[in-house]
């Protein structure tokens, strides 16, 4: 048998230097057809007819309200009209209850939502809660899927900043398309056709114009302030960062009094965020005078055409007042044109980081013909094994062992020779890049991840609990268990008298990754957490390390129980064990089956042997 194993365990993680901006260059756009693509599924509510229902009934309601829009001013120059000729009250009465009608389905005024804008928002909401569930579903979903390599290189702030700015822009990008720029640009089309045939090409022309000025200054000038929104959107996900970073060690910064430090560190970051949104603001007012510039000078052109035409008798003092009627409803929502554009290309550019998320690939995934797991024995079987982190520093070379079932196999080492490594292979958290580990003769990269793991116990050296009570914590080793199951795997953990020792008992809560519990409680509770899980194969990571030694002494008895006639892989010091492979550097072994080899091999590496004449 033979193992070669480096002696450094050396994993590099491309980190961005604090203060350091990445900035992508470009247009928001570039990529639009991709990422229109991604957003299609979200449009269309598949697999709910009553939701697509309403889709159809919202956009139903959006036609209503362009054709509201061509009679209300034609109402209010019938009012003007009839007013000056003196038609009889009847009429005048008919005329004016149908104008107030059609203002209450409109809006009563600028800028107000009528009736049926109103109950289109609220058919609407439905539509969107689906789509923001999807998108979040389907985001959280895939960062699972993602490898630990890739979370171990990622900054959790970061993540969810990205999450929560992308999942909120795709819903306001939908009610943009559809309910703000699609009706906006069919009410223009509309309006230069009305004023072309019932008044003269003259005011279709004034309108068209006044579009295409508008139209164009807001996309260059908005194209040009989108790097300013992305400098602002990475400046703020540096400043969470640093936040979320500086909360989660909120015991390492009391350990060295850094408090003044990471407050500074975190108005830094904060100033230079502002920084980056005052230009944003800047660039922003200088687009709404040059929106509002040509706006006047389109109403301007018009009204004294419009006048003109009044005072040499070709119009009626109605038709005026009908041209400001309607240009002032055209330019409201053209008003609000630009901003959707920004509102648009802004959520494209917030959505950035989610699409990178989402098409991030999978590093570690099923095969294509993966099939269950066919667990019989636990025999474990790793042959040739070569793996590195990073390329040109291997960290296993040609590693070929044996792990008969039931048999109990320690891995001792220096740190970082790659012990922990084994385990991760195991669990695949990563693929080997040589050889193959089997399991039961089965090569556990063509058997699904899901299967392999439900075999496969493991308890880490750093425990995180979730920040829950401690009766769902070791439940979580196996969601369906029952209370008295949950006590019973805390009682062979050792922690069960413990527990029942704080107020609360088993709803005690446990707080940030546990950090309410010390350090051996919180590896007993993972220790209940496996013991409930009933693996086939038990892979423990310096799982006593945090122990001290009369509990690590009373619960010997319990892993002793735990892994009889289970297949168990240990990363530790304890020397009490079937076989122990001791990994040294260089490249070199020592397979051990003796507690006397094993103090032999001690004192060769210069380290001392920590034995108990219990454990001998």
């Amino acid at each position: 048998m033979s193992l070669f194993l480096h002696a450094s365990l050396s994993v590099h993680q491309k980190h961005q230097r604090p203060g350091q901006v990445e900035v992508i260059s470009g247009s928001a756009w570039q990529g639009f057809r991709r990422k229109v693509c991604l957003l299609v599924p979200y449009m269309w509510p598949r697999g709910s007819v009553g939701l697509q229902a309403l889709v159809i009934l919202c956009v139903g309601l959006l036609g209503l309200e362009r054709v509201i829009n061509v009679f209300v001013p034609i109402y209010s120059r019938n009012i003007v009209n009839q007013l000056s000729a003196m038609e009889r009250w009847r009429t005048l009465a008919i005329t004016v209850c149908v104008y107030v009608l059609l203002k209450f389905l409109q809006g009563g005024g600028v800028g107000t939502s009528g009736f049926v804008s109103n109950l289109r928002s609220f058919l609407w909401t439905y539509v969107q809660q689906y789509t923001s569930r999807v998108v979040q579903v389907r985001l959280f979903a895939h960062l699972h899927d993602l490898s630990l390599r890739w979370h171990l290189g990622r900054r959790t702030g970061d993540v969810l900043r990205s999450i929560d700015r992308g999942t909120s822009s795709v819903n306001n990008l939908l009610s943009y398309v559809v309910f703000s720029i699609v009706p906006t640009i069919a009410d223009i089309i509309i309006a230069i056709i009305y004023f072309v045939t019932y008044f003269s090409a003259w005011f279709g022309l004034i309108v068209f114009i006044c579009m295409f000025l508008y139209l164009t200054i807001t996309i260059i000038i908005t194209e040009w302030r989108t790097k300013y929104r992305r400098e602002m959107n990475t400046q703020d996900n540096i400043a969470k960062s640093k936040a979320v970073d500086s909360l989660l060690n909120f015991e390492t910064v009391k350990y060295y009094n850094s408090e003044g430090f990471e407050v500074r560190r975190f108005e830094d970051a904060i100033l230079k965020y502002q920084a980056c949104e005052l230009k944003t603001n800047a660039s922003l007012a200088l687009l709404n005078q040059t929106q509002n510039l040509i706006i006047g000078l389109g109403l301007l052109a018009g009204s004294l055409l419009c006048a003109y035409y009044v005072t040499v008798d070709k119009f009626q003092v109605g038709d005026y007042v009908l041209f400001g009627t309607y240009i002032i409803q055209l330019y409201t929502p053209l008003n609000w044109f630009g901003t959707y554009y920004r509102m648009i290309q802004s959520a494209f550019v917030d959505m950035e980081s989610m699409f990178d998320l989402l098409t991030e690939e999978k590093e570690v995934k099923d095969d294509v013909n993966a099939a269950d797991l066919l667990f019989t024995e636990g025999r474990v079987d790793f042959q040739n094994v070569c793996f590195s982190y990073t390329a040109g520093k291997e960290i296993l070379s040609e590693v070929s062992f044996t792990v008969m079932p039931g048999q109990t196999v320690a891995l001792v080492g220096p740190s970082g020779s790659g012990k922990s490594t084994i385990i991760r292979l195991l669990f695949r958290f990563y693929d080997v890049q040589g050889g193959c580990i089997l399991i039961d003769g089965q090569d556990i990269s063509k058997v699904k991840q899901n299967s392999l793991r439900s075999y496969i116990g493991v308890v880490p050296q750093d425990t995180v609990l979730f920040n829950d009570n401690i009766r769902e914590n070791i439940r979580y080793g196996r969601i369906s268990a029952s209370d008295q199951e949950v006590e019973e795997a805390a009682v062979a953990a050792d922690i069960h008298h413990k527990i029942l020792s704080f107020p609360d008992g088993y709803d005690t809560e446990v707080g940030e990754r546990g950090l309410k519990l010390s350090g051996g409680e919180k590896q007993r509770v993972a220790i209940a957490r496996t013991i409930l899980k009933s693996p086939r194969i038990i892979l423990l990571d310096e799982a006593t390390s945090a122990l001290d030694s009369q509990t690590e002494h009373n619960i010997q008895a319990s892993l002793a129980k735990v892994c009889a006639n289970h297949t168990t892989l240990v990363v530790a010091h304890s020397s009490k064990l079937f076989v122990i492979i001791a990994l040294e550097p260089r490249k070199t072994f020592a397979y051990i089956n003796s507690i006397f080899k094993l103090q032999i091999w001690l004192i060769k590496c210069n380290r001392l042997p920590v034995l108990d004449k219990q454990s001998v």
